[in-house]
């Protein structure tokens, strides 16, 4: 029963993309370890840019120095 956990920040990821990945993520499962995708959960977890750090930064922050 494979579980897979994907984070990203909440940054406009819409309802198809997460499908998208949804379906990505299984087939991937089905494909290379033969799992049964009625068994496979993927779970979508956004995580606001402020509880989200890159070069000890968060990427609010970040953002906004991209776009100066």
């Amino acid at each position: 029963m494979p579980y897979v956990h994907i984070q990203v920040t909440r940054e406009n990821v819409s309802a198809a993309q997460k499908a998208e990945l949804i379906a990505g993520a299984t087939e991937l499962l089905v494909r290379v370890l033969n799992k049964d995708p009625a068994t496979t959960f993927v779970v979508i977890e956004e995580v606001d840019t402020d509880n989200w750090g890159v070069g000890g930064i968060p990427v609010t922050q970040l953002r906004q120095i991209q776009q100066t």
